[in-house]
């Protein structure tokens, strides 16, 4: 058991817990809950004797943790996944720490195969994913089978197999009699991992109770109660009955009545009394973030403000590609195609509307305007005739110089050779 009284710590004008008085007991899941720089590291600190405290003191099974006799042997824990030297592999890692704590070998290979990390037990851990540091840190706190075990944000980087295997792992280890304290900001995981909270803000306790409890202390319970659409005035009546039997009765958006003060036995029958047929009576009850949020809305420090450029850029099409403007008589690529169509997939057709032969300017022969057909008998492939120029008379090759090849390439377009 982790029992803290009166623990307090300063670190110089500022004082990160006040305080602070709570126990950890064995057999359930404890989660540690509060906003960022409330002090939850602050105190897992100084459960582990990493920092001492102003004043007041913490103690594991009755005894500081600096007097425990083989802490790591009693004690495991996960404050920093990234704790590790990246030149040692997971295996090197492991193996050092099980020898200074007089640790079996074989230990090692077995929580190796409880993370999941025996195929990369070999790689260095600078190599590792946020993830795989996860799996890491979590097999060293198992490292010497302990009792009390403490982890912060055990779920950074897990994908979901790995945050459904953290949680049963710590269910598990919970079942088996151990005292299991998680720090985490998921609340979603909270709520389903989680048996007793212990919420604080600003280095002071707020909460100490179990999950169903918090949520109940910190939320209003509602009845939905929905009438046909199609009949306001059914609408209308129930809720004249509902306050007039001391509800609080409130429309929604969508047309539901959210009452409060009756439970629903009681909204049923008032009712049926009143000849109003329901299509919807049901409770509602908040979520573990919702009370959370509720709870700790007083003891945030850092709260964000409204984008003053918010707004300023100019639309663009999704995917970021900005709609061209369309000129007369130049074809514009479309966007990028869906599946990997190329982007030029879809063009106008030569001779087709809005198409421009290259090369042309505007209005010249050839040129076809957007959405205007080419004119009559005008081949738009053809190159249009250059001004005719008066013949220059051949030159003589200078003296020594032979004259100049004549291309082959070229040939006469009756010829057989081009026949062919």
């Amino acid at each position: 058991m982790i029992e803290a009284v009166g623990l307090t710590k300063r670190y110089g004008a500022k004082t990160a817990v006040y305080n602070l008085s709570f126990q950890v007991r064995p057999g359930t899941v404890t989660g540690f809950l509060g906003p960022n720089g409330s002090g939850k590291s602050t105190t897992m600190r100084m459960i582990l004797g990493l920092d001492e405290p102003t004043s007041g003191h913490v103690t594991i099974g009755g005894h500081p943790f600096r007097r425990l006799p083989n802490a790591p042997r009693q004690v495991g824990a996960l404050l920093d996944a990234k704790a590790v030297h990246g030149g040692r592999s997971a295996r090197s890692h492991l193996l050092s720490l099980a020898q200074l704590s007089g640790i079996p070998a074989q230990r090692v290979d077995e929580v190796l195969g409880v993370v999941g990390l025996q195929e990369v037990a070999r790689r260095r851990s600078k190599g590792f994913s946020l993830g795989m540091g996860q799996r890491l840190g979590i097999a060293a706190a198992l490292l010497g089978d302990p009792q009390v075990l403490l982890f912060d944000e055990p779920v950074n980087g897990l994908d979901p197999e790995g945050i459904h295997w953290v949680r049963n792992l710590m269910k598990t280890l919970a079942a088996e009699g151990r005292t299991v304290f998680v720090s985490s900001h998921l609340m979603s995981e909270m709520a389903v991992t989680a048996d007793h909270l212990i919420v604080i803000g600003r280095g002071q306790l707020l909460s100490d109770m179990s999950v169903k409890d918090f949520i109940s202390a910190n939320s209003a319970d509602f009845a939905r109660v929905r009438t046909p659409q199609t009949e306001p005035q059914q609408r209308e009546k129930l809720s004249s009955v509902l306050t007039e039997a001391g509800a609080h009765v409130m429309t929604e958006q969508d047309g539901a009545l959210r009452v409060t003060g009756l439970p629903l036995p009681r909204i049923s029958d008032l009712a049926n009394d009143a000849d109003v047929r329901l299509w919807e009576l049901s409770p509602h009850q908040a979520s573990l973030e919702e009370a959370y949020m509720r709870m700790t809305q007083g003891a945030v420090d850092y709260r964000s403000t409204a984008d003053q450029l918010a707004g300023f850029q100019q639309p663009q099409q999704p995917g970021g590609y900005a709609e061209p403007v369309a000129q007369q008589g130049w074809y514009a690529p479309p966007p990028p195609q869906a599946g990997g169509q190329p982007p030029f997939a879809g063009a106008p057709l030569p001779g087709g509307p809005g198409y421009a032969v290259p090369g042309q300017a505007p209005g010249g022969p050839g040129y076809a305007a957007s959405g205007q057909a080419p004119a009559p008998g005008h081949n738009p492939y053809a190159t249009p005739a250059a001004p005719a120029a008066p013949p220059a008379p051949a030159a003589a090759p200078a003296p020594g110089v032979s004259a100049p090849a004549p291309d082959l390439t070229k040939r006469d377009s009756d010829s057989p050779e081009d026949a062919r």
